[in-house]
């Protein structure tokens, strides 16, 4: 048995990211002694329960943690989530502590650290000012002269990169000069009604936020409604404090349509009653990096449409079908799925928890080795 810290840079966004951190802490419990470093104001257990995963890891924030992670959540709405930010001054708090473990798994990207480690990028968080399709913002060069591996750390033995689809790998090589082996967030098969018995909607899953678009979602379901194509929608997801603006946006725009209902920061059971309930599921963002809505929607049933670039291509297995350009090509694309009776036709076990799970164990016994 080794000791292994986790690290992530802030829970507080409850989203995929902070699901893949559930889920490395559960799969290497059993083989090792798991500690958690955050700095968050969220309760990792309440979190591990809406994300329904088993947590028993001990958890390490440090001092001044929940007064850091309000003061980034207060300046999100001017400055955005600042991941980079946070990652290294947690990573100045603990990184005494962490060289005393045996490996460190980030869960939360790449960063510079003492031990052996395996990092799981969902994107860079670093020497953005490399990458073509990224916004590096003023402040990326300071916080990655401070915090940001290097190259040759990357090269090396004692650094395994993980990226979460073969796009976000790309990204990572434009970085770092090195491409990640790919290894899909897990997302299990879910029960749903059959075909017949579902609502004829659109589910919106996911955080509600700027950068996911949700204003933009809503927007297709408007123009479906002017086409005559009658479905109703559903927006179901976290709402982070940092995004209130934005959230207080959205609730407006369904208090005004009488065809639109959204639900804020909703339990497990009742996001897999949704996604067992409709037949078709919408994502607008584009370049998302992986898409876990998306794969939620694959493996519940139902018929998912998401952008066609990033790692939404990777979950949608490349088909123009599902995949659109631009908000007018995503209302083309429901309307004729919709008049076409066009079924789920991808496989819905593809990402599961027991693959991610063994896949991460094996590069963390690489790493030990």
């Amino acid at each position: 048995m080794a000791r292994v810290a986790v690290f992530h840079n802030t829970l507080d966004f409850q989203g995929g990211a902070d699901a893949v951190c559930f889920h490395t802490c559960a799969a290497l419990a059993n083989d090792h002694d798991v500690t958690l470093f955050t700095a968050s104001k969220t309760d990792p257990s309440t979190l591990a329960d809406r994300f329904d995963v088993p947590f028993e890891a001990e958890v390490v924030q440090p001092p001044g943690a929940a007064a850091l992670a309000m003061a980034f959540e207060s300046l999100g709405p001017v400055v955005g989530p600042q991941l980079a930010a946070r990652t290294t001054l947690l990573r100045a708090a603990v990184r005494h502590r962490l060289a005393s473990f045996d490996a460190v798994v980030s869960t939360a990207n790449e960063l510079s650290l003492p031990a052996p480690s395996v990092q799981y990028v969902h994107f860079p968080q670093f020497r953005l000012n490399r990458a073509t399709m990224a916004d590096a913002g003023a402040l990326n060069r300071i916080w990655s002269r401070l915090a940001a591996p290097t190259p040759d750390d990357v090269a090396t033995a004692r650094m395994r990169l993980l990226a979460n689809s073969a796009w976000t790998a790309d990204v990572v090589e434009q970085c770092y000069g090195v491409c990640p082996a790919v290894c899909h967030p897990p997302v299990d098969r879910l029960d749903g009604r059959a075909w017949a018995d579902r609502e004829d909607g659109v589910l919106v899953l996911g955080r509600i936020a700027p950068d996911k678009r949700t204003l933009a979602a809503i927007e297709v379901l408007d123009r479906l409604h002017e086409r005559g194509t009658d479905l109703t929608g559903h927006i179901a997801g976290a709402a982070p404090a940092a995004y209130r603006e934005y959230v207080d946006r959205v609730e407006r725009a369904a208090i005004q349509r009488p065809y639109l209902t959204v639900e804020t920061d909703v339990s497990r059971g009742r996001l897999t009653d949704l996604l067992g309930r409709y037949r078709y599921g919408l994502n607008a963002k584009p370049q998302e990096h992986f898409g876990m809505a998306v794969a939620e929607y694959v493996a519940a049933g139902m018929l998912p449409f998401a952008p066609a670039e990033g790692g939404q291509v990777d979950v949608l297995d490349g088909d123009d079908r599902l995949l659109f350009d631009d908000l007018d090509d995503a209302v083309d694309r429901i309307e004729r799925a919709v008049e076409t009776d066009l079924r789920p036709f991808l496989p819905r076990d593809r990402f599961g928890g027991e693959r991610f799970a063994a896949e991460l164990r094996e590069h963390v016994a690489a790493i030990l080795k």
